[in-house]
């Protein structure tokens, strides 16, 4: 329990690197890192980071260009940073996982020693203070910003992002990661569904007729990135979460123009004024669902003030797409575990592991196991984990499976699904919950979708009694294992 109240899910010791390129480095000593050279920043970049992915999801390398066309050296694009079981724990500060599953439960195992928030701490001097562009000097396209999907509207450099803004009432500073378009050399766009927090903000200074100061950090730590794009309490400061995770302060810098909190080790930042009353066409862009579910739109504009950014800069980068994706992994995990935190704060016993399938693009099928002690059990974990605040945004299934089930295999999960679900008695749906106009299924406003819940579990009144699964005991299989070792590396 954080001071101000707050409940927070898990305490990290992350101080074992600095930033994005202390990190880097790690990855590359563990044979993490794929370097790639000549690239094409016109759809090569997004297509092999969207191809490497798909291949092997949740254990494809990170891909770090150089070398990309009509860029000097040195000018990179990071792909994936932390999209892969083994880079997400030493981002975490865990030991390396055997499984998906094996993650979440390292992850939530610190979450028992307190947490407390750790405020970022202001700092005069950081890397990102290397260079710094002003007014008529500013220039996005200094950068190598891709084009991402074949059918985009335009470049993104904000994908892999953290949007900061503060709040003109209560100066809550809030960070959050939404798509970033450029327009031009000193004007860009960000795309924020309704509901969310930027949004809310921004609307604030329009409504007073002000315009919206913003950072936008296009390249950082993933810590920052993960923080960011989580459903984290309303009001709880993403820097100060970070820092509780991080088991340090985060080190900011106070922006030149709004006094906004740079983060000091980023790669690039961009500071600039978002207009409510002009407009420019944003989009489409190829979004986390795997569709270009929203069509170009009128956006307020932001009119870039200041670039501060590293010598030889690293943009990172998130490719959405059909999944599996490049940074669905790390999502799915990291939901997961606030998933099952919030069920068991709020009483439900017997969680034996939570999964938030990358096929659902960590959102729209989620999977919670658990060992029946009472009727209504499995209804009571499908209400929590589909409804509490880590798992309603988008969400669209929610399976609740017996503990023999592995929530992360989806051969497992379809298979209880097929043989311990009878649909008319087992299925339940709830309607007009939270959802996103970047929803496939959703043609216009209001913006609510419909659940679909599952209950694969065997009946409650004869369990005990359900048929006996067809496979050979624990015992067995790991006496074969070692007995053969070499069948099964």
């Amino acid at each position: 329990m954080a001071d101000d109240g707050v409940t927070v899910p898990v305490s990290r010791r992350n101080e074992g690197y600095q930033d994005l390129r202390d990190l880097l480095e790690r990855f590359e000593q563990m044979g993490e890192v794929e370097k790639i050279d000549g690239a094409d920043w016109n759809l090569e970049v997004g297509a092999i980071s969207e191809m490497t992915a798909a291949a092997k999801p949740g254990r494809a390398k990170a891909m770090l260009f150089d070398n990309i066309k009509g860029y000097p050296p040195g000018y990179r694009i990071l792909s994936g940073a932390a999209n892969a079981f083994r880079r997400l724990a030493v981002v975490l500060n865990l030991p390396e996982p055997l499984n998906e599953i094996d993650l979440v439960k390292n992850y939530r195992n610190q979450s028992k020693r307190e947490f407390k928030l750790i405020p970022p701490v202001e700092v005069s001097r950081g890397p990102i203070l290397e260079n710094i562009m002003r007014e008529d000097d500013v220039d996005v396209w200094k950068f190598p910003v891709p084009f991402v999907h074949e059918l985009d509207g335009g470049r993104y450099i904000g994908t892999d992002d953290a949007v900061i803004m503060r709040d003109p009432d209560t100066g809550w500073v809030n960070s959050a990661t939404y798509r970033v378009m450029v327009h031009d050399k000193n004007t860009v766009a960000i795309w924020m569904s309704p509901g969310k927090q930027g949004r809310l903000i921004s609307e604030k200074y329009f409504a007073k007729g002000e315009p919206c100061p913003v950072l936008i950090s296009c390249g950082q730590d993933p810590l920052l990135f993960l923080v960011s794009h989580q459903e984290i309490d309303q009001e709880v400061d993403e820097f100060a979460y970070a820092g509780g995770m991080r088991g340090r302060a985060l080190e900011v810098i106070p922006s030149e123009v709004h006094g906004l909190p740079i983060p000091a080790h980023a790669e690039i930042v961009i500071e600039g004024e978002m207009y409510g009353d002009e407009l420019k066409e944003e989009g489409p862009f190829g979004e986390f669902m795997g569709y270009y579910a929203s069509n170009a739109s009128q956006l307020p504009i932001v009119k870039v003030k200041r670039i501060y950014h590293r010598t030889d800069p690293i943009l990172t980068l998130a490719i959405p797409s059909r999944p599996p994706e490049n940074f669905t992994f790390a999502r799915a995990a990291v939901k997961s575990a606030m998933i099952w935190d919030e069920c068991e704060k709020a009483g439900l016993p017997g969680i034996s592991g939570v999964w938030c399938h990358e096929a659902g693009a960590g959102r729209l099928f989620n999977v919670i196991a658990i060992k029946q002690l009472y009727p209504g059990h499995a209804s009571q974990a499908a209400m929590l984990a589909m409804n509490c605040h880590a798992g309603n945004y988008a969400g669209r299934w929610l399976v609740v499976v017996d503990e023999d089930i592995d929530p992360s295999n989806m051969f497992d999960v379809i298979w209880a699904m097929s043989t311990r679900c009878d649909p008319p008695e087992d299925v339940q749906f709830i309607k007009r919950s939270w959802s996103t106009p970047l929803d496939p299924l959703l043609r216009e406003p209001p913006w609510h979708n419909n659940r679909g819940i599952i209950d694969a579990c065997r009946p409650f009144g004869w369990k005990d009694d359900f048929p006996k699964v067809a496979e050979a005991s624990s015992e067995l299989k790991a006496k074969i294992r070692g007995k053969y070792p070499k069948l099964f590396d």
